[in-house]
């Protein structure tokens, strides 16, 4: 995703394995659909990495030095570069769990409404 015009995604690394059973689907990719992907995200780096004996993962480096990784282990190509997709549309920021269900920046002083309430 970008944030005012710069997407936020640097480089995505596609780490297999040439001889593992579970990285079946991500060498189909590489094959396949990969290389349109690259060419469609041009800004963005795609590195191949063959790490033998490991299960296959996508990596994702961000502008704010944050990175996230995925496993990838028996999966479909379809499934794999959807979760690549979910990558380059991401942010980058941690995932921030909300102390209510209510936010808002001006709280009301008598409570918050709900149905429940009795006249």
């Amino acid at each position: 995703m970008a944030v005012r015009g710069v997407w936020q995604l640097q480089k995505l690394i596609v780490s297999y394995c040439d001889w593992g059973g579970s990285s079946r689907g991500i060498r189909a990719l590489m094959d396949s659909h990969l290389p349109a992907f690259r060419e469609k995200n041009p800004r963005l780096e795609v590195v191949t990495e063959l790490i033998r004996g490991q299960h296959p993962h996508l990596k994702g480096f961000y502008r704010n030095k944050n990175e996230r990784v995925i496993c990838v282990k028996n999966m479909d190509p379809e499934d794999i570069l959807l979760h690549a997709t979910r990558l380059r549309n991401a942010l980058g920021r941690k995932a921030v769990k909300l102390k209510t269900r209510h936010v808002t920046k001006h709280p009301s002083v008598r409570g918050t409404w709900t149905t429940d309430l009795k006249f």
